[in-house]
C-alpha cells in the first residue's frame, strides 16, 4: 500500500475509504492544530457526507465545494489560514484523473495538509502516485482488489502518510522483530487507539478492521505482482475508451470528464435516471444516475459510466446500441 500511493508507511487497514477519508481529516486537524477541512466537489457525496457525519461530533467545520467535474480552481481558490486539510480524489467522483500537485503546492503553503482520496485503488497501477504529486495523507477504498461487492460491504480501507506524521494515524501498524531467540517476527505497533492507552489520547476509535478483505487484497496483490497490476490497470483503461468512443458516437450524448482511468460522466439529452431504469427493465445495466449520489445537485441529466477489465467488446456495442435506441424514442 505503501509503495501503491507513493507515501512511506501504511497503517494495518481500516473499515473502508469513507471512513478512511474521515480518520485523515480528523488527523489532519491533530498535526496542524486547525479546525476546517476543506472537500473538493470531485469526491463521491457518500464520502462526504460519511465525513461529515464522523467529524462534527468533534467539533471540525468541513465546507464541502459545488459539484464539479475539474474541480482543481475551487479548491486552490477555498485554501485560508484557518485550513487543516484540502481533501481532493483522483479519479473523482465524475472519473476525471487531476495531477493535484498544484493543489498541494497551495495547501502547503498556507500550512494545510493535502489528503487524496483514491476510491478505484487499481488506478494505482497507471497513474501518477499521490505520494509523488504531494499528498500528505492517502485514504483509499481496496475492494476492487481481490474483494466482492458484497452488497455494500464490508470492504478495505486503506490508510498511507509521511513518516513524520506516524504517531498521528489511527489504527495501528506491522513492525517487524525478532522474538527472544533471533528469529524474524511481526507485532502490532503503535496501536494509539483508545483501548490501549488513555482514551482523551487516544488518535482514533477504530477496534478492528475487516480482516478477512485485508488478507484477499494482499494475496490479490502477491498474485498480481507489480507487472500484473499494471497490466490490469491498462486493461481497465482502454475498456473505458472504448465504451468513451462508442457512447460519444451516439446523437446527443456529450461526454465531460476530460481525462480518466477506467469511469467517466456523460450528460445525456434527457432525464439519467429515467433511462437507466428503462435500460435495466431489458437487462442492461448502464450505469449510475449521479442524482442517485446527490439529488441536490441539480444534474439530472448525469450519467456515470464504468468498464473493467471485465468488460467485453460485445458488452460495448450492446450498451451503445441499446441507449441510442433509447435515446432516439
Amino acid at each position: 500500500v505503501a509503495n501503491l500511493s507513493g507515501m512511506e508507511v501504511a497503517n494495518a487497514s481500516l473499515y473502508d475509504g469513507s471512513t478512511a477519508m474521515a480518520e485523515g481529516v480528523l488527523m489532519a486537524t491533530r498535526v496542524t492544530r486547525r479546525n476546517k477541512a476543506v472537500i473538493s466537489g470531485g469526491v463521491h457525496p457518500h464520502y462526504v457526507k460519511a465525513t461529515e457525519t464522523v467529524v462534527h461530533a468533534v467539533g471540525v467545520e468541513t465546507e464541502a465545494l459545488t459539484a464539479a467535474v475539474d474541480a482543481e480552481d475551487a479548491v486552490i481558490a477555498a485554501i485560508d489560514k484557518d485550513t487543516a486539510c484540502v481533501v481532493v480524489q483522483t479519479p473523482n467522483v465524475f472519473g476525471t484523473a487531476t495531477d493535484v500537485t498544484k493543489i498541494a503546492e497551495a495547501a502547503h503553503a498556507a500550512g494545510a495538509l493535502l489528503i487524496v482520496v483514491v476510491t478505484e485503488a487499481v488506478s494505482m497501477g497507471l497513474l501518477k502516485s499521490p505520494g509523488e504529486m504531494g499528498a500528505d495523507i492517502v485514504a483509499a477504498e481496496g475492494q476492487s482488489i481481490g474483494n466482492a461487492l458484497n452488497f455494500g460491504g464490508p470492504y478495505i480501507g486503506l490508510f498511507a502518510t509521511r513518516e513524520k506524521l506516524l504517531r498521528q494515524t489511527p489504527g495501528r501498524y506491522c513492525g517487524e522483530t525478532v522474538d527472544a531467540d533471533g528469529r524474524r517476527g511481526f507485532v502490532l505497533t503503535l496501536s494509539t487507539r483508545e483501548q490501549h492507552i488513555r482514551r482523551d489520547k487516544a488518535t482514533s476509535n477504530i477496534c478492528t478492521n475487516s480482516g478477512l478483505c485485508c488478507l484477499a487484497f494482499t494475496i490479490h496483490m502477491s498474485l498480481l505482482g507489480e507487472t500484473g497490476l499494471r497490466q490490469m490497470a491498462l486493461l481497465n483503461h482502454e475498456k473505458a475508451v472504448a465504451t468513451r468512443d462508442a457512447l460519444a458516437a451516439i446523437p446527443g450524448v456529450e461526454v465531460l470528464t476530460p481525462r480518466f482511468f477506467n469511469e467517466f460522466a456523460v450528460k445525456l439529452p434527457k432525464n439519467a435516471a429515467e433511462v437507466v431504469q428503462t435500460l435495466a427493465d431489458n437487462g442492461i445495466l448502464a450505469g449510475v444516475p449521479y442524482s442517485r449520489l446527490a439529488p441536490e445537485a441539480g444534474l439530472d441529466d448525469v450519467l456515470l459510466v464504468a468498464a473493467t477489465e471485465t468488460t467485453l467488446d460485445a458488452d460495448i456495442k450492446i450498451l451503445a446500441g441499446a441507449l441510442a435506441k433509447v435515446l432516439a424514442a
